[in-house]
């Protein structure tokens, strides 16, 4: 399938009729026939009823254009994307993260590396769980955020060490509890605590903590976006990695009292040593040696 026959299917189901449908081409009519039949011989099924009166689509036809069309689009954005990276960068780096909390400061990293960098665009990809890594190993990505305890174990792939994530209790600005500096497992007596979706290990132990402890309530919850709004509809409180507060200042997020933390890291392709790939995640680590919000 070309596009010459996408366009030719497109049009004719449009106007229904090979005459018009050849002029709108700018194409001779035999030429529309053979652009048609060549394409229903290889999809295998009659995309037009042929009639006198010109042409009607069956179901099947219906459909198979409307998806021509999608197709169609698809091709040209690609077509002028490719235009516009050929005339204006020389390489691409491209890098995969859950959420946009995840990596705070990468706006800023994307600024100073643009500006060391202008002939290589830069690409985010937000995918959510185990995909991400399945998409960095297809080689879909060069860079991947994660947690060091689920990408140490990834072949030929080099970790980067960003930050180190600590814990905090998510709850509403109107809680008793944010008067609190840090807050211990006794202060969360009696409350209802959300928990659930796919925690870290290191959460999952404050998690145990507090159950164990105190009498308190638990709520499963899905992920860490059903999570907020859990708490923004008052039925309970949550432990949270510090990379997924959007600090957006909805919710108040107060230190727990805990050792455990989650190794924040960037992983690389071990056979990647470009140049732009070494300086990214060098700004990268630069940005957060000394960040300015809680981590």
């Amino acid at each position: 399938m070309n596009l010459k026959q996408i366009d030719c299917a497109i049009e004719l189901s449009h106007t229904l009729n090979f005459r018009r449908a050849a002029e709108n081409l700018f194409i001779s009519q035999p030429s529309l026939t053979y652009q048609i039949q060549t394409l229903e011989e290889e999809i295998g099924f009659e995309l037009f009823f042929r009639s006198g009166k010109g042409a009607a689509l069956p179901p099947a036809g219906e459909q198979f254009c409307s998806n021509l069309t999608r197709i169609r689009d698809d091709i040209h954005r690609s077509i002028e994307s490719g235009r516009n990276f050929s005339s204006k960068y020389t390489e691409a780096l491209s890098i995969s993260v859950p959420v946009r909390s995840a990596i705070y400061f990468l706006p800023h990293i994307m600024k100073q590396f643009q500006k060391e960098f202008p002939h290589v665009a830069f690409t985010v990809k937000y995918i959510y769980g185990n995909e991400r890594i399945d998409s960095f190993l297809r080689g879909d990505e060069d860079l991947l955020f994660g947690l060091q305890e689920s990408l140490c174990h990834i072949p030929h792939m080099t970790i980067h060490p960003l930050f180190e994530s600590h814990i905090y209790l998510v709850v509403q600005k109107e809680d008793p509890l944010t008067s609190l500096d840090i807050v211990t497992p006794k202060d969360l007596e009696g409350r209802t605590l959300l928990t659930g979706g796919g925690s870290p290990a290191a959460l999952q132990k404050a998690q145990q903590m507090v159950i164990q402890s105190v009498h308190m309530n638990t709520l499963n919850s899905a992920d860490h976006m059903t999570t907020l709004t859990q708490i923004a509809a008052g039925n309970g409180i949550c432990l949270c990695p510090g990379f997924t507060n959007d600090h957006t200042g909805e919710f108040v997020w107060i230190p727990f009292d805990t050792g455990e933390t989650m190794s924040c890291v960037i992983g690389s392709h071990k056979e990647d040593q470009r140049e732009s790939t070494r300086r990214f995640i060098e700004i990268a680590k630069e940005f957060y040696q000394f960040p300015a919000i809680q981590l």
